[in-house]
Parts: structure tokens; sequence; C-alpha cells
């Protein structure tokens, strides 16, 4: 599969999901059955003697585990990190109130009786990663489960889901909704090219630009930028304009996952490069470099940015509230920026006159047909989607409930009026034809979008290149930058497991 980051296997992957477990078992056994949301955490790395061990239970565990988790004829359980009334609670409703009674219902029609219940949580997404992962490695747990996408590797590596093919066989392949699931968003729910579930929603990044001050700085309505020189372009002419700052490029650790997801990675891959191919991490490479050097030029050599947003503990909400009052020219954001934070009405940072005001713009490669895959322009995803549990005792009918909750009309009926990007094209196309800006993102993002390497280590990395661009940001040399980067990676992942040149 083309444009997946998550291309290979790191053997440290296991120990560290297990090491994590052990950790929280105590906390963990209390909590009931739930599932994740959008933006999953990771466990760390490297393993303890207690984590060998722990490793080695889970093979026992493995070996011995029970054949199904569910008793009974039709007996079916699905788990999500949601409740009513509390966290996720439009999921959690969804599910007790449409999927389970009109599964049964559709059942029923064909003679099947079906008993499906709901496990509800609404906890932190650690406890509920770490009570799945338990329940998993017992060979028990719900037949199926909401997990976000970049838990996938880390738990397809320690054994706890497996492909497709291998739970309900060659015949998952013939599902019609495939057609309908774009394959970077297959990748979302995808390790090695296997797939171990059905993605739910996903996004994608792109630059978001300021009409008004694009008109003042002499720029077009439309503009589409087809190089990083196009960006920087664009943001000297906006540097005319007193009072402004040209460009928002997410920098930091203060920003957290913002500065990877919205900045470091899709720079990357703008490159050419991922940030884990082969079974290796990306370390002190030439495309490392490229992106901490035009990080550079934007807020040293070329001051096209505000360093002090990039270091203020809440500077992205600062960077919201300043485009908001027309004070940033082009922030590159997900579609999370349009839905929730300018939002007319709702948003955090609302304004009124968003629709004709704000422009949206694909994020170019570093320069024609230089992105990943060879790809002229790049983005970044994220999201959540369904697995089945490899020890269900009925994966046919699992798999028949999950291919319901991911149906048209099952997924319009999660939404109900809300405009919110699915997996699926053809709700896509129904859904958001009222809301240009959601329509690109389906239709022009995430045909060339990316996601993140599902492995415990990720978080770490993540963080060591949060840190490298405020290293940057603060003056250090992008050559030193990067290679105090490439030691912290080396003492997360191990120096063999690490590209550099």
């Amino acid at each position: 599969m083309q444009r997946r980051l998550v291309q290979g296997r790191i053997g440290r992957s296991r120990t560290g999901l297990l090491g994590a477990i052990a950790v929280t078992l105590a906390t963990a056994l209390t909590i009931t059955s739930c599932a994740s949301s959008d933006n999953g955490g990771a466990a760390s790395s490297g393993a303890t003697t207690a984590q060998q061990s722990a490793a080695q239970s889970a093979d026992e565990s493995s070996a011995a585990a029970p054949t199904g988790t569910t008793t009974g004829d039709g007996t079916l359980t699905i788990a999500t990190n949601g409740i009513s009334g509390g966290k996720n609670a439009l999921e959690a409703d969804w599910i007790q109130n449409y999927v389970i009674p009109e599964f049964t219902k559709a059942q029923a029609a064909k003679g099947v009786t079906v008993n499906a219940t709901y496990q509800p949580s609404g906890v932190d997404d650690e406890q509920y990663k770490s009570k799945l992962a338990l329940d998993l490695k017992a060979g028990t747990g719900p037949d199926i489960m909401s997990i976000d996408g970049i838990w996938v590797g880390e738990f397809a590596q320690a054994g706890y889901i497996k492909p497709l093919s291998e739970v309900v066989g060659p015949s998952y392949e013939s599902w019609d909704g495939w057609a309908q699931i774009k394959e970077p968003v297959q990748g979302n729910v995808s390790f090695q090219g296997e797939r171990y579930g059905v993605p739910a929603g996903t996004d994608g990044r792109v630059i978001f630009f300021n009409k008004k001050l694009f008109q003042q700085a002499g720029l077009p309505a439309d503009w589409q930028p087809k190089s990083w020189d196009d960006i920087a372009a664009a943001a000297e002419k906006l540097k005319t304009i007193d009072g402004i700052t040209p460009l928002q490029l997410n920098a930091g650790s203060a920003m957290g996952e913002a500065t990877t997801m919205q900045g470091i990675l899709p720079l990357l891959v703008g490159t050419g490069a991922a940030i884990y191919t082969d079974g290796k991490w990306l370390g002190n490479t030439p495309q490392l470099r490229d992106v901490l050097s035009f990080y550079d030029k934007v807020y040293n050599t070329d001051g096209l940015g505000d360093p002090q947003l990039q270091l203020d503990a809440k500077g992205r909400d600062e960077s919201f509230a300043e485009f908001a009052d027309n004070k940033i020219g082009m922030l590159l954001e997900s579609d999370y920026f349009w839905r929730s934070v300018v939002e007319p009405t709702k948003g955090v940072a609302p304004m009124a006159d968003r629709d004709t005001a704000v422009g949206y713009a694909l994020i170019p490669a570093q320069k024609p047909g230089s992105g990943l895959g060879g790809q002229d322009d790049v983005s970044m995803s994220g999201g959540s989607g369904y697995v089945l549990n490899p020890n269900t005792n009925d994966p046919q009918l699992a798999w028949e409930l999950l291919t319901f909750m991911s149906s048209p009309e099952a997924i319009k009926a999660r939404l109900g009026s809300t405009a919110q990007i699915t997996a699926r094209d053809d709700v896509n196309n129904e859904i958001l034809a009222g809301d240009p800006m959601l329509s690109f993102v389906a239709k022009d993002v995430l045909p060339v979008t990316n996601y993140r390497p599902g492995l415990a280590e990720y978080t770490q990395v993540s963080a060591a290149l949060q840190q490298a661009t405020a290293d940057v940001v603060s003056g250090t040399s992008v050559e030193d930058a990067a290679a105090t980067y490439q030691t912290t990676l080396e003492g997360i992942v191990g120096a063999g497991n690490v590209t550099s040149g």
C-alpha cells in the first residue's frame, strides 16, 4: 500500500506495551470495557527484566487463550470509550439506540437471534487502552472495539489483534464498503499492508489563509502554492502589512502533538520521507534537516512567524485568537480549525465571516513531485476505527455487525445533522454537500494523506521532533538540533533502528 507511514516492524514495541500494562494493572482491572478517542497515547519503549517476563507470560497466555469471548449463539459485545451523558455520548447513544436494536431487527428478519450488548465507559484514553490490552492478552474482551488508529501497529505487534483476513477469512474482501473508503484512509486501521478493521471518522491538514489579508497583500483569493518557496513568497508579501504575523507553523514542545501533526510530519512527507519506514525511524537525514531549515527560515532568518507563540504554554490557542482577529495570514491546521475554532456561532474563536474570509489550500510538497510517492501535495490525518477481537466465538456474525455499523445508513444515523468527515466517500458526498471546506478535505486532501506509525515508541519520537523545532526556533543551528534529535532518537529506539545520512 502506498503512502503508508507504517511499513515495517520494530521488535521492542511489544515489550513497551506490556511494560505499560504491568504498571497500570492494578488500576486497569477496575475499569469497565471502553473504546478509544481520536488522540490515543502510546506506551514507552525499552524492555526491563519485568517487561521481558511479561512478554513471556503474554506468549504463554496466548497459547492457552480460550477460543472465544462470548457464550451462547448470537451473543456479541461492543465497546467504545463513551457513556451516555458523558464522554463520547453521541457514539454511546448511537450504539445503544440505533446500532444494537436495528441490527437485532435485521438479523431477526433472517431468522437469526442476536443478543448484542454495549459496554460503556468514558475514562481516560490510556486507562481504556490498558484495559483493552489486558483483556485481549487474556483471550477475553468485547467482540468489537473502537481503537485509535495510532494503536493498531502496537496492538498488532503484541499479537492482541489480527488481520481481518485471519479473523474473518478471505470473504471480508468482498464487502462493498471497501470501494467507498480511499486507500490512504484504510491505512488508518492497517499495519504492514494488512487491514485490521474498518476506519470510522478521519480528518486532514491544510493551509488556512485570511482572504482579507491576502487581498491587501495582492495575493489571489484562490491561492494554491506549488512549493515551500511559494509559501515563503506569500508570507513575504503579507509581511508588508503592519501588525500581522504572515505564517503560523506550529513548533516547539508547548504545542505538543499539534507541532508534529500540523508542522513536522506534513513537511517531512513533502520531502519524500516518512518518519518510519522499513522497520526504521528517520533520524538526522537531509530530509529532516530540510524541514528544520524551513522552520529556521520562518522563525529566524526571514522573520515570517512569531517565535513567542511557539514558546507560550497557550500559544496554539493564542494563534487561533489572532487568526480570528485578522492578525495571522496563514496557518497550518486540520479541518477541526474550520469546524470548531472559527465556526461562526459555536467556535472557540468564532469568525462571523468565516465562509467568505477564510480560504484553504493543499499543503504542497517541498517542490512539485517531491512528496512521498512522488506526490505534488501532501497531508496528515488521524482518526479511529473498529476492530474485531480475534477470540470472538462468532467471527462471521461479528463481521456482519461491524459492516452494519460501517454502512451508509448507520453512519448517517450517528451524525444526524452534524457535518463531519467520515471514512466513506458516498456518505461524505451527501452529508458534506453544503460545506465546501469539508468537501475539499474529503475529495482533495484524503487521497494524498498519510497516517502516523501506530507504534509504542511514537509518542517519544514525536516529543523529540517537537524539541528539535523548539531548539531551532530558540536559535540553535539546524545541524546541532538535528544531531541532538539523532542522539535522543537512538536512546528511544536503539541506534540499529534509526536511519541517518
